[in-house]
């Protein structure tokens, strides 16, 4: 994995009424910056600003104030959050750097309650940590687009490969029908040449021969008109069989469709209301919450000095003054709301409930997400469906109206062709009459065919020619769109070898992620062991396992992490132990390495700059400054809150924040 060197660069923070903070401006260059300090002085508060900033959401609005705001200068762009309460809840607004935080909430702002971070020791689901900012149901929905389009180059490459074996059929059909209608002009030249000689000898019987030529003509005429109509007939009749073909398809495809669920889409929007509503609300509790905790951890570390006045200004009963008496004895102290005297390890107490209650709301509003997520893909499908059975029946009308439409012309044509036979027998049997007449008033009997008969296979010429240069001129537009349509080959051969890849990609991102996210973890793993010197620890390391799952009525084979925590025992013999009993410092350090994993496999570093500390009290000083110089190497900003004592063994030349 390749380390992320810094680029300097200068940034400046305005943040106002977040967290605990009034107002504060700080300034800072690109590498380390430690923001030194006791408890309750504003760090965790400074750090909510730059989340803020930056785009999350878990930023809290100071408790007495109404509005607030964190704003990001880095170089010459400015980035700014706008907290205002309303309603008993806290909107946030402005234009913030990330439009999606979901990455960096996951993987870069490693507070206390980091998702990523608490994993470990809760024992959560690795895996689904990694894979939480991928979207998989997109992932699936691409697949099936590019596979459908796949099958669909694969079958139009099968037709082209289909007719590129038509194609020398064609063209030998073509030189056989050039070769017809050579010989059959050639042999009604030789007709038309016999016409005029027996026109030559008839030219005592020309008033006769005038009416018999007319009726001739009027019967190559209608001849024309029948062939016309049944070639019309012909492409009808193959143009229906096409459309009810069609008809056919689209009936059954439309069957295959689901139901309309236009009655569950609309329940599905009403639940997907109630649970955003939900959620909305969970949002404003935990925000509450926030600020209670805040304000209740400031007030037992002795923030808030005109309270203390105040409580102070109102007590009269013994020697010394509130102010001592809150400070003198550890184990007990006055409370602020009711003035009385209370056990220190109360409050702690009603402050760990009201963490592990924000915990609870924050998991309850994650399922809510999950629960809104899963319905908006069902939606979407319902409209999908919606939308295709919207195209299959507006088709189907289609075709059907070009059926019916058709089937009339068919009626019409088949009207019109038998009027035309009636018509071709009258006249022939007319033009038979008149020959015959003709030929009883001549009194040379010729051996030659008679002129009925040559201007009757002259028509018949002409209308075989009329046949073959449509069927010329039919296989030649055959041949050319072939050879066009073959033109078009090798762009669709290359087309389905880009989805080929894109599939493979697609196929094997989450495995490719899950791999990679294994392989980082078990790689800083090993290296910040070493760099610790945890000698009790010979390694953590997670292993991908393959598991059968139940997905609704179907299983499927899905991965697993599975953590292993390896010792060894004085004698050189190593046994694996279990998260539960790593000391908190290693769990910390497990924890934070699982969120670098994260933060390195999805490309975090160059999403957002920042990595965000806070917490780090479980480690002791020399390991924190250790641990800090490790993740250094992966941002361009690493900003760190830790008490003076851990600060002081961080490297000096880091910048230093100790005034917020």
């Amino acid at each position: 994995m390749a380390t992320q060197q810094p680029v300097a660069r200068e940034i400046q923070l305005r943040a106002e009424n977040i967290g605990g903070i009034d107002e504060t401006t700080v300034e800072l260059e690109s590498g380390v910056t430690v923001l030194a300090g006791r408890n309750a002085t504003n760090r965790t508060s400074l750090l909510q600003a730059f989340m803020a900033a930056l785009g999350g959401e878990y930023a809290s609005l100071k408790a007495d104030a109404d509005e607030g705001y964190a704003e990001l200068q880095i170089d010459d762009d400015t980035y700014r959050r706008t907290l205002k309460r309303s309603g008993g809840a806290v909107i946030m607004g402005g234009e913030p750097y990330l439009d999606d935080a979901e990455l960096a909430d996951l993987f870069a702002f490693l507070l206390e309650s980091n998702p990523a971070r608490r994993a470990v020791t809760t024992g959560d689901d690795l895996r689904e940590i990694i894979l939480r900012p991928v979207d998989t149901d997109e992932i699936e929905s691409e697949i099936t687009r590019l596979s459908a389009e796949k099958e669909q180059i694969s079958d139009e490459l099968g037709r082209l490969e289909a007719l590129k074996n038509e194609l020398p059929g064609l063209e030998q059909q073509r030189t056989d029908v050039q070769s017809q209608i050579e010989e059959k002009e050639s042999e009604l030249e030789r007709v038309k040449e016999a016409i005029e000689e027996a026109e030559a000898d008839a030219e005592t019987r020309r008033d006769d021969q005038d009416e018999l030529e007319e009726k001739l003509n009027e019967l190559r005429e209608r001849r024309s008109s029948l062939e016309d109509v049944r070639f019309d007939l012909d492409t009808e009749r193959e143009s229906l069989a096409a459309l009810r073909e069609e008809r056919d398809e689209l009936q059954e495809e439309a069957e295959d469709l689901p139901e309309d669920g236009s009655l569950n889409r609309d329940d599905i929007d009403a639940e997907i209301d109630r649970l955003q509503r939900r959620s909305q609300s969970i949002d404003g509790v935990v925000s509450q919450l926030q600020s209670i905790v805040q304000f209740n951890e400031e007030m037992l570390e002795g923030s808030h000095p005109e309270i203390r006045e105040l409580l102070a200004d109102g007590d009269t009963a013994g020697d010394g003054t509130v102010t001592d008496q809150l400070i003198e004895d550890d184990e007990t102290v006055r409370c602020w709301t009711c003035g009385s005297e209370v056990q220190r390890s109360e409050i702690e107490g009603t402050i760990d409930r009201l963490r592990s209650l924000q915990e609870t709301k924050l998991s309850e509003r994650d399922d809510l997400e999950e629960q809104i997520k899963s319905l908006r893909t069902e939606r979407r499908e319902i409209d999908q469906t919606r939308k295709r059975r919207e195209r299959v029946e507006n088709r189907l009308t289609d075709v059907e109206n070009e059926i019916e439409r058709r089937e009339n012309r068919l009626d019409d044509l088949t009207e019109r062709q038998e009027e035309l036979e009636s018509e071709i027998e009258t006249l022939e049997a007319e033009a038979a009459e008149l020959e015959a007449e003709a030929d009883d008033e001549t009194e040379d009997e010729s051996d030659e065919d008679g002129l009925l008969d040559l201007n009757r296979r002259a028509n018949e010429l002409e209308f075989s020619l009329g046949r073959l240069e449509r069927e010329l001129e039919t296989t030649t537009e055959e041949i050319d769109e072939i050879e066009s349509a073959l033109g078009e080959e090798k762009r669709l051969t290359s087309r389905r070898e880009e989805i080929r890849d894109e599939l493979e990609e697609l196929r094997t991102r989450i495995d490719r992620i899950e791999r990679q996210a294994v392989e980082s973890f078990n790689e800083h793993m090993d290296a910040v062991l070493e760099v610790l010197e945890y000698d009790n620890i010979d390694r953590i390391w997670i292993e991908r396992v393959a598991e059968t799952v139940r997905q609704g009525r179907q299983k499927a084979e899905q991965t697993k992490f599975d953590l292993h925590i390896v010792r060894s025992t004085d004698d050189g013999r190593t046994y694996e132990d279990t998260i539960d009993h790593l000391s908190e410092s290693e769990r910390e350090v497990t924890g934070l390495i699982f969120a670098l994993a994260g933060y390195l496999v999805h490309e975090v570093y160059d999403v957002v700059p920042f990595m965000l500390l806070d917490s780090l009290e479980a480690l002791d000083s020399n390991r924190i400054a250790a641990l800090v110089e490790y993740f250094e190497e992966y941002t361009d900003f690493l900003v760190v809150a830790l008490l003076p004592e851990d600060a002081e063994a961080i490297d000096e030349s880091h910048e230093r924040i100790t005034e917020i």
